[in-house]
């Protein structure tokens, strides 16, 4: 499906000042190249397993040219700093970053070692990068899309007018998207419910006491530290309410609805980044590139369950129905 409004995709390299350069070449006896991955999931992300399989699909053997090792905090994104050092003094020749925030605790960890990032809101304003005409990172400006999502949730649910938003206050990254979600929320015309947590027991909390009724969808916000999503995808059929995700992952585990560009084709498009940094290539010289794919997904049963009905429109645009 493609975007009715156009959406960036920041697909670049992250160079810090000093950064060390980096060469193999395939089939030489170059050294064995570490590679760090770092993420506030409960393990690889689709982000990360899509840069990996882009490498092998561009002739890297893993474990002969290339290991990958994954550093995750289960939720907690204050832990990701201490990850990142972790990575760094195990030597790591480059780091692998999912989203934002896991790009900014890499980028305090280290100033020498090149690091790529994969998602992300807005580079620019996170302090990752000093302009789009000179990239440093790879971000998709994922702000850009809350209004189109918005806007198919309010599409299979007609009566939709306050969406329910937990978000983690602690994570400054998803405190600065607060305000494109308002402005999103304005101009499709709903009323956004926001609810401020700082620990998953409160996330819980907070989800757990939501009736039908003071609210009519959950909207999950982008990140997945305090595991918001995960117990969005646990409580939400207990209140049945449809829930909205920013990314297919969650739709089949359960969740109504997705839209959002594919993570694993940027991760497979930041490998063929990292490939020419790997070769020499210097991080800041690699232009900027908008994603090649973008997906609505919907769970058939879910709808199902909930007494909705997917409009023909929907299902003529939607890339995936989960059955």
């Amino acid at each position: 499906m493609r975007p009715v409004h156009p959406v960036l995709v920041v697909v670049a390299m992250l160079l810090l000042p000093g950064a060390s350069m980096i060469h193999v070449a395939h089939g030489a006896s170059s050294r064995l190249i570490k590679i760090g991955a770092l993420t506030e999931s409960w393990g690889p992300t689709t982000g990360i397993v899509g840069f990996r399989d882009g490498l092998t699909q561009l002739g890297y053997r893993e474990n002969e040219h290339f290991v990958l090792g994954v550093r995750f905090t289960q939720g907690n994104a204050s832990e990701l700093p201490a990850a990142a050092r972790d990575l760094v003094q195990h030597g790591v020749d480059l780091i692998v970053a999912a989203g934002g925030t896991a790009a900014k605790a890499a980028q305090s960890a280290t100033r020498t070692i090149p690091i790529v990032f994969v998602g992300g809101s807005d580079p620019v304003e996170a302090g990752l990068v000093k302009s789009f005409a000179r990239p440093g990172g790879v971000a998709d400006l994922e702000v850009e899309l809350l209004a189109k999502r918005m806007e198919v949730v309010h599409e299979l649910v007609p009566e939709l007018k306050r969406l329910l938003l937990v978000y983690d206050a602690t994570n400054p990254e998803s405190v600065a998207t607060l305000v494109p979600h308002r402005a999103a929320a304005r101009q499709v015309g709903l009323t956004l419910i926001e609810k401020a947590v700082q620990t998953e027991d409160e996330a819980r909390t907070a989800i757990g006491a939501i009736r039908k009724g003071e609210v009519d969808a959950m909207f999950s916000p982008r990140f997945v530290s305090l595991n918001i999503p995960g117990l969005m995808l646990e409580i939400a059929p207990q209140r049945s309410l449809p829930t909205v995700f920013q990314d297919s992952f969650f739709v089949e585990r359960g969740g109504l609805i997705s839209y959002a560009a594919n993570t694993y084709d940027l991760g497979r498009q930041a490998a063929r980044l990292a490939s020419k940094i790997l070769k020499g290539a210097r991080p800041a010289d690699v232009p900027v590139e908008q994603p090649t794919k973008f997906e609505l997904t919907i769970n058939a049963r879910t709808a199902k369950a909930l007494g909705l009905t997917i409009p023909p429109s929907l299902l003529l645009r939607a890339d995936r129905i989960v059955e």
